[in-house]
């Protein structure tokens, strides 16, 4: 139950409407024997316990709320549940304004629709895109085939629920990251809010935001269609974001229990770059651009085209889901140098669950397997001044990655679960350099990862509104090419950096006690071969090395307590719900060479979100907000430098007009405070100015209207 982020009061009413090839091969194997066995009818229930009232809305593809919470608060593990429809009332720029009430997860803005994501301290040092953690949609990835990914394909207005699966806890979907993976899951026909949604908002800084959304549900057949047009002029100079993303899905139900759904998607990019700057000018004069920003008028500008199918039917006794992908991306990024890259990723993931009993206990079992591929032409030319000069660089990337995976379940009791996995992998990492005229000669490299990883857990309710877990996993990041293909000078050449591999152990609770409900858990990494980054130049894509043995520790914790009910009347209805974020992160080194015992720089040590909501029945509400980050980050590997701490001030209201229709007013930092939001690691901080610092965003208000008809 990741009751954390239950919202402080109901959400809207719900329309209800009508090696690895061998693996493999075993794995398969062990699938058919099971399917052959007949359930019996005494099963041992599963947990927790769930009473559903009523029909939910869904499909066999898509499963409706509720089955999904249910699904995921099965998770031998930490893991995370947003109900999109509880976020209608705030300003959604990007994804931090998703995730950023969720344990555990680091978001901070850079600019635009670009902000650091990281979990467990998963890509602590990377200072742009993602690294560490999969990005999914509907449960199909969306990183590129070498792992590297980009936010801007994700709609925050087009969400119907985000699930959080942390480090080992994301094996079910395929992944062995060490920050685990995000799957961001869109609504359909089925389970739409309403056939048509439309939402205004505007505000500060030149931001417009208008998104619609239409469905419809004719007899087997059902479509749904979401575009969202995003504008910001931007707070800093050289800031502009224009954000067009279109996402649709077509379903059509082939049997009462089989479905097959296409998935549709376009992203159009245009986000100029502002740069970054020293500490000094950060918090004296943030709103100015980085030194060459304007000149080289750096940009990244991104267009992508998505096309996925998800295909599920019964099958032995259980539920078979195809899932098959094309990516088209297609980037223009001047920055020191024009960076492009034009290229397909493709994929192919069959995934097996079924439930028997054996041996008077009751078993679950996923059987999956994921086969995904991608080719990319990545060029380099001279910037003259944002357009592409002289060539620098002609060069073909290639990934080919295999993966199996197996998790299964097992009931020693009706309330005790025993958890145990593994997946097997194996990734291709290729790159020519096809070379120019007079620029020397072709030349190749490529690099093959590929290793075991198990996971063994276990998830004990001791009673209904109460569970405790543990497990230990071991996970493995593949460099991507960001990593692997590294600058020097004006030359780019193949670096055959290792994978980074750690054993995760982690220890937690989740429940509720009156009005008391909360999320705990403690997670220990023992990380070896760890990726880490520092910039040289911050022009310059930072240069990535594997470090020696590292350590990964924290706590996460949620938690929510209604102080009150009814206080301006009896039986009034109102309510008054305390939320408390805090999550304590400690990433270091252990008997490095270089760096002794010192911490990792990049992420904070503390992050605390405080939150207080008060709700009235007739639909006014009112929630002022504390972000504090008490002491900063460190800058540097040398722990010379940190970022001052802060803490921000926010205030969202809001109210339900009449049936269907209502606004809300969000307004950010309410003191103006001046902070730093995100940077790039340096070696040492004292060997020259450094000038790799994203200033926050000061001041702001925005408002918006919804309808729901």
């Amino acid at each position: 139950m990741c009751l954390y982020l239950i919202p402080p009061w109901p959400a809207p009413v719900r329309r209800r409407a009508p090696g690895v090839a061998a693996l493999a091969a075993t794995l398969c194997g062990f699938a058919v024997c099971a399917g052959a066995q007949t359930p019996a009818p005494d099963a041992a229930p599963t947990l927790p316990v769930m009473t559903v009232t009523g029909a939910e809305p869904g499909s066999p593809a898509a499963p409706g709320t509720d089955a999904l919470r249910q699904r995921i608060e099965q998770t031998a593990g930490s893991v995370g549940f947003i109900d999109n429809a509880t976020l209608a009332d705030r300003y959604q720029a990007n994804l931090r304004d998703v995730l950023q009430d969720a344990p555990g997860v680091f978001t901070q803005s850079r600019y635009g629709q670009e902000l650091r994501l990281s979990i467990r301290g998963s890509g602590i040092a990377r200072a742009y895109h993602v690294r560490g953690i999969e990005l999914l949609q509907d449960g199909i990835p969306t990183n590129l085939a070498d792992g590297s990914g980009d936010f801007y394909e994700i709609d925050p207005m087009g969400l119907r629920v985000t699930e959080i699966y942390k480090g080992g806890n994301a094996l079910g979907l395929g992944s062995s990251t060490l920050g685990g993976a995000v799957n961001f899951i869109t609504p359909t026909a089925r389970t739409a809010l309403a056939p048509n949604i439309v939402q205004f908002s505007g505000g500060s800084f030149g931001s417009g935001q208008v998104s619609g959304q239409v469905s419809r549900v004719r007899g087997d057949l059902d479509f749904l269609l979401n575009a969202t047009v995003t504008h910001a002029d931007g707070w800093r100079a050289h800031e502009r974001g224009d954000y067009r993303q279109f996402n649709a899905n077509l379903g059509y139900r082939l049997g009462a229990a089989a479905e097959t759904r296409f998935y549709l998607g376009a992203y159009d990019t245009r986000q100029r770059l502002p740069g970054t700057l020293s500490l000094a000018d950060a918090l004296a004069d943030p709103r100015q651009a980085g030194a060459g920003v304007v000149a080289q008028d750096q940009a990244r500008d991104m267009r992508v085209q998505r096309l996925a199918n998800r295909t599920s039917l019964p099958w032995g006794g259980g539920r078979l889901d195809v899932d098959s992908w094309l990516i088209h991306t297609d980037m223009f990024h001047p920055i020191f140098q024009v960076l492009t890259t034009k290229g397909n990723t493709w994929g192919i993931a069959p995934r097996y669950t079924r439930a028997w009993q054996a041996g008077g206990m009751r078993n679950e079992v996923t059987l999956g397997a994921r086969l995904y591929a991608g080719d990319y032409e990545a060029l380099r030319f001279v910037n003259a001044g944002g357009a592409a000069g002289a060539p620098t660089l002609d060069s073909r990337q290639r990934a080919l990655n295999q993966e199996a995976y197996l998790e299964n379940r097992t009931f020693l009791t009706p309330q005790l679960a025993l958890v145990a996995g593994l997946k097997a992998l194996r990734h291709e990492r290729r790159y020519d350099d096809r070379g120019l005229p007079g620029a020397g000669a072709p030349s190749s490299d490529a690099a093959i990862y590929s290793g075991l990883d198990p996971r063994v857990g276990l998830l004990w309710q001791p009673r209904p509104q109460l569970q405790v877990f543990a497990n230990l996993t071991r996970s493995q990041d593949v460099p991507d090419f960001t990593d692997l293909t590294q600058t020097f000078g004006a030359t780019s050449r193949f670096v055959p950096l290792a994978a980074q591999r750690a054993w995760t152990a982690e220890v937690g609770t989740r429940g509720s006690h009156g009005p008391l409900r909360w999320d705990l858990s403690y997670y220990r990494s023992q990380v070896r071969g760890e990726l880490l980054q520092y910039s040289v130049d911050p022009a310059v894509p930072a240069a990535t090395f594997n470090a020696g043995r590292t350590l990964h520790q924290g706590v996460e914790l949620g938690a929510t307590l209604e102080l009150a009910r009814n206080l301006l009347a009896d039986h009034g209805g109102d309510r008054l719900v305390l939320q408390q974020i805090w999550n304590w992160s400690d990433f270091r080194f252990q008997g490095d060479a270089q760096h002794g015992n010192g911490a990792i720089p990049g992420l904070p040590r503390h992050l605390l979100r405080t939150t207080l909501g008060y709700r009235r029945a007739d639909g006014f509400y009112v929630t002022p907000t504390l972000d504090w980050v008490p002491g900063g980050a460190w800058v540097d590997y040398a722990n010379t430098l940190k970022t001052p701490g802060y803490a921000l001030l926010g205030l969202k209201l809001g109210a339900t007009l009449r049936d269907g229709l209502s606004f809300y007013v969000d307004l950010r930092n309410l003191t103006n405070r001046r902070y730093v939001a995100d940077f790039a690691p340096v070696l040492d901080a004292r060997a020259a100015p450094v000038k790799t610092f994203y200033p926050g965003t000061g001041r702001s208000l925005h408002a918006g209207m919804r309808y729901e008809f």
